[in-house]
């Protein structure tokens, strides 16, 4: 599991969205591009877990309700104890 958020971790910088537990869109690597209306629909069901790893300035004008605001917290701390949760990250992607 720890693998599999380091590499989430770093996908963030180039995906604008990404699933952990869903089909996978890459090889072995388990991760699927969600689109922003799928995402949306997700929000708030039960097995769910949206994480924001945008930068502060960017959290405070525009989060999805719901989500949580990774910031500078250890990940390990904000993830969820069901270990069958999907796990959806976004950002704005690279600048």
């Amino acid at each position: 599991m720890t693998l599999r958020i380091t590499r989430a971790l770093g996908a963030l910088t180039t995906l604008a969205a990404l699933s952990l537990g869903l089909a996978p869109a890459f090889a072995g690597d388990g991760f699927k591009e969600v689109k922003v209306d799928e995402v949306a629909s997700m929000l708030g069901q039960p097995g769910v877990k949206v994480f924001d790893a945008n930068p502060p300035d960017l959290w405070e004008k525009n989060h999805l309700p719901g989500a949580t605001f990774i910031g500078d917290k250890k990940l390990a701390t904000l993830l969820p104890a069901d270990k069958e949760t999907k796990l959806v990250f976004y950002c704005a992607g690279p600048k």
